[in-house]
């Protein structure tokens, strides 16, 4: 089996890569990304059958090139513009890399899978990464999401992430195209860029500068280890049906604060303070972000039942793991 990955030098993308060659040693893994300001240093990682090559997803003649290169069975989607407050302050790239690039994307491929033979055909797989904010808002009382539940999109990323869901959805059913869509809750882990919340969070603890919290913090997130979707993801490989989707959650959920918090307690027990005050005094309540989600949830039922997957992380011990890493990367600075 050849594999192509997209976005591979991303957060989720390159722990992907690592935890693939770990496991499939002998397998092919293609890793196409543009390196944005986010990426990882995973261009020259030391194994045979790993492959980096630098571009951008709405390229066609060099996803072309690459197909009928390197004949993928699996290609998985990661690349995207991922940052909210970036898809407030600029839209337009969001449309263009997220709905245009990934369109033209699907359509190469999709040409490339209609050109192969029987057996490769009804074997190939693409899977397309999706967020839980493409499902909106959930109050506080109410029912986690689940793949049934309608998308209604409150900011510009998720408002492009939803679009390339429904582009994916309508392959499989004007084409046939094996499209997977997976929909995951906020993920942390090592590799994350420092504008998100877990890792910018320890950045400002150690800097000793405020600690910021949108609005009054009490917006509740379900946190995945990034390895436990990693191992959801190579499920889905192996077991997922082309045209369904599956919401993949760890079942964690916590407010903003509250996490902030227990960063902050942690890093005061494995890295105190110079001034001997707790982290947590530093925490400041900054003006909230427009079109804000109070709280996203989601029902994981389905690839819990079919596939036997479920987070084995735990919160602490994930959060606990986090810090190390990041005050390693970071102390430093």
């Amino acid at each position: 089996m050849t594999i192509l990955i997209t976005g591979g030098s991303g957060f989720i993308g390159s722990n992907f890569i690592k935890i693939w060659i770990n496991n499939f040693k002998t397998r092919k893994i293609i890793n196409l990304d543009k390196l944005s300001y986010a990426s990882n240093n995973i261009q020259n990682l030391p194994t045979k059958n790993y492959k980096f090559i630098k571009g951008n997803i709405g390229n066609i003649n060099l996803v072309k090139k690459i197909l009928y290169k390197y004949q993928p069975d699996v290609i998985i989607n990661f690349a995207a513009e991922t940052h909210v407050d970036t898809s407030i302050s600029n839209p337009k790239i969001f449309a263009q890399n997220n709905i245009m690039d990934f369109l033209n994307f699907i359509e190469t491929c999709k040409c490339y899978w209609e050109n192969t033979n029987q057996d490769k055909k009804e074997k190939f797989r693409f899977i397309q990464i999706s967020t839980d904010e493409i499902y909106g808002s959930l109050k506080e009382n109410e029912k986690p999401f689940t793949e049934n539940s309608r998308y209604k999109t409150n900011n510009p990323y998720s408002a492009s992430k939803a679009s390339a869901n429904h582009i994916a959805q309508s392959f499989f059913q004007t084409y046939d195209f094996p499209i997977i869509i997976t929909i995951s809750t906020n993920n942390y882990g090592p590799y994350q860029h420092t504008e998100k919340f877990i890792p910018k969070i320890i950045k400002s603890a150690i800097q000793n500068t405020i600690v910021p919290i949108y609005g009054d913090g009490q917006q509740i997130r379900d946190w995945l280890y990034v390895k436990d979707h990693c191992n959801a993801l190579i499920k889905i490989i192996k077991y997922g049906i082309p045209g369904e989707s599956y919401n993949i959650g760890a079942n964690n959920e916590i407010t903003n604060l509250e996490l902030a918090i227990l960063l902050c307690e942690i890093l005061d027990k494995i890295y105190p303070n110079k001034n001997c005050k707790s982290y947590k005094t530093n925490i400041r309540f900054i003006n909230d972000r427009p079109g804000h989600d109070t709280r996203y949830s989601l029902d994981s039922t389905k690839i819990q039942t079919t596939m036997q997957w479920k987070p084995i992380e735990k919160t602490e011990s994930g959060i606990y793991k986090t810090v190390n890493w990041y005050l390693k990367k970071m102390k430093h600075i």
